[in-house]
């Protein structure tokens, strides 16, 4: 039987007990990281940040971003989020990165530096001509190098008029092709 004298004892050495289970799951994955470092003012509220530790390069991180915009759909002249062009979407996927392209397609003819295509890396540019006109009319971001077989990701005016993953292989694309450019140069 529980007196009087013993109940608040226990009462507080079971809040007591709770407090320390509750502390030890806050703070016992921190490893000891209880400030920031001297002079280190860029959380000044002295919250605790768990940063997002990546390997990816930088071209890992194009690839990625723009494969976050699959199925976005084909909008002429349009380059955001409810839509783009091919040119739009490759000028959308680099500014995030405030890598500077051209707007155009045709603006593609003179830029960047112009490699090999069994050289291509992820990140890098294909630049084809327009299906219907002999002029530089399409563009996209390599996502799989494999020299002439690589794949891309581009904004599709053709059938599926969305952002979507191609082959270099594809005849269309192929019979297309004019030159593969790397605007990161690592």
């Amino acid at each position: 039987m529980i007196t009087k004298k013993i109940y608040p004892l226990i009462l507080a050495t079971i809040i007591a007990l709770s407090a320390i289970v509750v502390y030890f799951i806050a703070y016992g994955s921190l490893g000891g990281v209880n400030s920031l470092p001297e002079g280190d003012k860029s959380n000044a509220n002295n919250e605790l940040v768990n940063p997002i530790k990546t390997n990816d390069s930088l071209r890992d991180k194009i690839v990625n971003f723009g494969m976050g915009l699959l199925g976005t759909p084909y909008v002429a002249a349009s380059c955001s989020v409810d839509g783009f062009d091919c040119s739009g979407f490759v000028y959308y996927v680099f500014q995030h990165y405030k890598i500077q392209v051209p707007r155009s397609s045709p603006q593609f003819e003179n830029f960047g530096k112009e490699i090999p295509i069994e050289s291509v890396k992820k990140g890098d540019i294909l630049v084809f001509l327009s299906p219907t006109r002999n002029v530089i009319g399409h563009v996209g971001i390599v996502t799989n190098p494999k020299g002439m077989e690589s794949d891309f990701i581009h904004a599709s005016s053709g059938s599926e008029m969305k952002v979507i993953i191609s082959s270099l292989k594809q005849k269309g694309y192929t019979r297309r092709f004019v030159k593969a450019v790397d605007v990161l140069s690592d």
